[in-house]
């Protein structure tokens, strides 16, 4: 099997091109949507924080702080602090757009509270997978150089770390999102008009995960054909 074509990484070509595509489409969309539904005001004129606020109270979570953090779209949860942090454009924001970041984060918070299993092993695994995506490139690069294949196989391995992290993570916002706009709906702080407007930002927000697990899938696919099966060579 050819590896290279007229001097580009063929697996580059065909693996991770395309997920990097898909991922700035997924990324403009986000944005475009977000920005789109920043300039629709709530009827009732809830900001993000009223929100987060209303649903964590409603949920008994009067101990989970909310702040405010610079950035835009850099609003998450922090279950070691017990704080959701919203981003400018969110936290004093009326709009629709804002509501739904808001209401999704405040989701997470729930999750935790109610310690949701796929939440509970995503926060469990973030130090192994983060100690994988260090040392994964140099232990490939090692046993390479070295001609030791098991240690090759070790690298891959913790990449795929990555990998399942990345496809954890896409139950947690899928169930985030949809607890947020099961609140928004049925507590009838927005309207049905306005719940499909909140949808659309959140739907265009989940497209983002998953192309980070494509992009991390596409990247372990590339590595195995690279250095998965040396010893043939």
């Amino acid at each position: 099997m050819f590896r290279y074509y007229y001097g580009f990484d063929i697996y580059y070509l065909v693996l991770i091109l395309p997920a990097m595509l898909l991922g700035l489409w997924a990324q403009a969309r986000v944005n475009s949507t977000f920005n789109r539904y920043s300039h629709v005001r709530c009827r009732q004129g809830y900001t993000g924080s009223q929100i987060a606020r209303r649903i964590l109270d409603a949920n008994g979570l009067t101990d989970v702080r909310i702040e405010g953090i610079r950035g835009n779209l850099t609003d998450h949860y922090d279950p070691t602090a017990r704080v959701v942090r919203l981003s400018d454009s969110v936290y004093d924001s009326p709009s629709i757009a804002a509501i739904g970041v808001a209401a999704h984060e405040v989701g997470h918070a729930i999750q935790h509270a109610n310690s949701y299993a796929p939440l509970t092993i995503r926060n469990a695994i973030i130090p192994v997978t983060n100690i994988g995506s260090k040392l994964s490139i140099p232990l490939i690069l090692l046993g390479v150089v070295m001609s030791f294949q098991p240690l090759v196989t070790v690298g891959i391995v913790a990449f795929s770390l990555m990998a399942v992290f990345q496809l954890i993570t896409l139950p947690v916002e899928f169930n985030a999102s949809s607890r947020a706009l099961a609140t928004l709906n049925g507590e009838h702080y927005l309207d049905e008009e306005e719940v499909y407007g909140a949808r659309k930002v959140l739907s265009a927000a989940a497209l983002t995960y998953v192309a980070a697990l494509v992009m991390s899938l596409a990247q372990l696919m590339r590595l195995v054909a690279l250095f998965g099966n040396r010893d043939r060579d």
